[in-house]
């Protein structure tokens, strides 16, 4: 990959949202809706192994990816992406990996799970997607599991803005686009100060709210993925190398954005100086992973 960028000769590059090129994803647990997705962009869901996936990073430059849990099962139907297969592929690729867990907020022992995620399997953090587990992340009910996670001391992704699961289809397969909209994460913040949170994605059609919420909560932070950084919207950008430099990281939404593409469009379609691509790239991350 392109050894202009800084810290990818020496593959320390940081990929915050990264999902499994397998099965287990792409066909289990994202069904009919993952196709709708693929679909609609023009893409196939084929899979591949880990290995592939780690020889396509370290040629990138990337030495490190947050490999995400899913659990949308009482919304969808669909079976999860289990938090022990995702620990067992961080046991395997240790020095590659940082696990995120997946609780589904809808079911009765997702307080449980997510201290079994942190005591029992040692996850880092979790993975929610709103718009597919189909809570709203505001509502009094989840308070206890916000106050569980911000104990256990791991910081937790939420999806942020828009999703392309079930794109074009009848009624969007029932999945509902406000719960995608930060302002939901904005009251978790301010009622949890210790929760650590990343958004995930700049959060169309809601990038102003966004870049708003994290102006303000002092832990609340964003990445990149879902975009190419040719189509960001500039307002994104413009903050991410200045009142958000210091907040702002990179993510891919692997599979379905590759890391090379990623980052030859950061390469040629942003401007920024090499301290804020370290920072963005790499410097960032680091320090909210505490890696």
């Amino acid at each position: 990959m392109d050894a202009e960028l800084p810290g990818a000769d020496e593959n320390r590059l940081f990929d915050t949202h990264a999902h499994q090129p397998t099965s287990e994803f792409l066909h289990d647990a994202g069904g009919e809706m993952m196709q709708d997705a693929a679909d609609r962009f023009g893409t196939t869901l084929d899979t591949w192994d880990y290995d592939e996936m780690i020889e396509e990073y370290h040629d990138a430059g990337i030495g490190r990816a947050v490999l995400l849990g899913w659990d949308a099962e009482t919304n969808t139907g669909n079976p999860p992406v289990p938090n022990d297969y995702v620990a067992e592929v961080r046991d395997e690729y240790p020095d590659f990996f940082v696990g995120f867990g997946s609780v589904d907020p809808l079911k009765d022992d997702c307080v449980q799970e997510a201290i079994r995620c942190v005591e029992d399997l040692g996850l880092s953090g979790f993975k929610f997607q709103q718009i597919a587990q189909g809570f709203d992340p505001s509502d009094d009910r989840h308070d206890h599991l916000w106050s569980t996670i911000e104990d256990l001391g791991v910081p937790v992704v939420f999806h942020g803005g828009n999703s392309t699961l079930g794109a074009c289809s009848a009624g969007g397969r029932g999945l509902k686009v406000k719960y995608g909209d930060p302002m939901l994460i904005d009251d978790v913040a301010a009622e949890h100060p210790d929760l650590q949170i990343l958004i995930a994605h700049p959060a169309y059609p809601w990038e102003k709210e966004q870049l708003a919420i994290c102006q303000q909560k002092g832990n609340v932070y964003m990445d990149l993925s879902g975009w190419i950084p040719k189509y960001i919207d500039e307002q994104v950008l413009q903050y991410a190398g200045s009142l958000l430099k210091d907040k702002v990281m990179f993510g891919t939404d692997y599979p379905m954005i590759d890391p090379e593409t990623w980052l030859e469009s950061f390469a040629q379609d942003t401007d920024f100086g090499e301290e804020i691509q370290r920072k963005i790239l790499y410097e960032n991350a680091e320090e909210f992973f505490d890696l």
